[in-house]
């Protein structure tokens, strides 16, 4: 081979990963190796037979099912701290459905890639009833325990200041402390993520006495993380998670797929894979999306099922609702 072509050739090859096929070795391994962060009520606990139950696990049955038709097809680990990011890197987990916040950093240092807001989440506050107030913006003279691990106690004087009201730091080094602190009356309020809020509010002898106040004085968005050079299975779990959102938007749930079967309206068609094949340039059955609705519903069945009244400790959907409901849920168009 003459040596210019050779450099050239080499030249044009340097640097470039090599794509990893996520999709082949899931298919080769015969299931789905799903994970997500700490254990969190309403996102990912295990039950006394040793089960996996939450809003991530549902999310990971919907990908199974998308790959594989069948929803039962995954082992589900969850990962503490940052030892999060290296299994993914290595391949011992194929996503993780929940993971720290997405940031430029997390987004860029660690070899991973966002592929799109599950859960739109911030700091809140979890106040008891007797304190008679509904907004955050009632706040004022109050007590509060924190973390001030991330920046929290910050957004606290920043919130505070801007309402022109005041607070008492509460301040801790664990999150776990927070609720010890609470029950004991040291402090009046909490202020932490709305999700780790709605973790305590469960562990509350009677969850109907507390609320969670609605407004989020910072901004977290979560959502599903793969390894970065495979743009294949980017799109799979991308695409999937979008299933979730479009089949809420247009109506179809698990309870109602299989009679729609006859439906003329282009946009369920779609969905359900009976109009155009968008599974086969993701190496997919055609029905990979109605695969995953059949497997686990819809975003909102999914959201109801995992936070919804029957947990005892309902959470509002507030931001986590459908952009037509006021919410910062968003799909692309399945077309």
């Amino acid at each position: 081979m003459p040596a210019m072509l050779l450099a050239a050739l080499l030249f044009g090859t340097a640097g470039q990963p090599a794509m990893a096929q996520t999709l082949d070795a899931v298919r080769d391994r015969g299931f789905l190796v799903c994970g997500s962060s700490n254990p969190l009520s309403g996102f990912s606990q295990l039950d006394t037979d040793s089960r996996w139950s939450g809003f991530d696990v549902d999310l990971c049955r919907a990908l199974a099912a998308a790959i594989f038709g069948n929803p039962d097809l995954i082992e589900f680990r969850s990962y503490r701290g940052e030892a999060r990011f290296a299994p993914l890197q290595t391949g011992s987990v194929d996503v993780l459905m929940r993971n720290g916040a997405w940031t430029a950093g997390r987004d860029t240092r660690y070899g991973a890639r966002y592929v799109a807001p599950s859960f739109f989440d911030g700091q809140a506050f979890l106040v008891p009833q007797s304190l008679g107030v509904v907004s955050a913006y009632e706040l004022d003279n109050v007590s509060i325990c924190v973390v001030d691990g991330f920046g929290e106690l910050q957004a606290l004087d920043d919130f505070f200041f801007s309402n022109q009201t005041t607070f008492q730091e509460v301040v801790y080094e664990e999150a776990a402390d927070l609720l010890v602190a609470y029950r004991a009356g040291l402090c009046q309020v909490i202020s932490a993520s709305g999700r780790q809020l709605q973790a305590f509010r469960r562990e509350l002898q009677d969850p109907a006495l507390h609320r969670i106040l609605p407004e989020r004085i910072s901004k977290e968005v979560l959502g599903p993380v793969v390894r970065q050079d495979d743009d294949e299975w980017f799109e799979i779990v991308r695409w999937t998670m979008f299933a979730l959102i479009t089949a809420e938007e247009v109506g179809v749930t698990s309870l109602n797929i299989d009679s729609l079967s006859a439906a003329r309206t282009p946009a369920v068609r779609r969905i359900l894979g009976l109009e155009g094949d968008y599974g086969s340039a993701l190496r997919l059955r055609p029905t990979f999306m109605s695969d995953a609705i059949r497997a686990v519903g819809n975003y909102a069945e999914l959201y109801d099922r995992n936070f919804g009244p029957q947990t005892g400790a309902a959470m509002l959907r507030g931001q986590n609702a459908l952009w037509s409901n006021g919410g910062l849920l968003y799909a692309p168009p399945i077309m």
